[in-house]
């Protein structure tokens, strides 16, 4: 019991999400993004090799493979039981990123897909609390 002069303080209450629709913005968030970015990798193959005079098997197989890997984690990511997803799309943007070694405009692409990315699992998490909470 408190007297008048004192406030009640009672501990936040912990965070808790609807994990199922957690799940479904994050397949469609996250699936989104990677799927523009395999995209906007597909298309930076050309680039190197003109711009940058990369060897086209190079370019090809490294962006192919980027490319490739992306659309295949944004089949992926969000489903039950495929957490390592979540890593193995953050992994992704570092290689892209990387890949500005190749061609400079990979720098910035690849920061804004990172920026993209992030922002797309803080807004998966944040939709899955607002709904628990049920102010969705």
């Amino acid at each position: 019991m408190t007297s008048p002069g004192q406030s009640q303080h009672t501990a936040p209450a912990p965070r808790t999400y609807d994990k199922q629709l957690y799940e479904k913005s994050l397949r469609r968030l996250c699936g989104t993004v990677l799927t523009m970015e395999a995209i906007v990798i597909a298309l930076a193959i050309s680039p190197a090799i003109v711009l940058e005079h990369v060897r086209g098997a190079v370019a090809g197989g490294v962006g192919g493979g980027l490319a490739v890997a992306a659309l295949l984690l944004g089949g992926v990511v969000g489903r039950p039981r495929m957490g390592w997803a979540l890593v193995a799309g953050t992994i992704l943007q570092v290689l892209v990123i990387a890949a500005g070694a190749a061609l400079p405009a990979m720098y910035a692409l690849g920061a804004i897909f990172g920026a993209l990315w992030i922002t797309a699992i803080w807004l998966a998490r944040r939709i899955g609390q607002q709904q628990a909470r049920g102010t969705a």
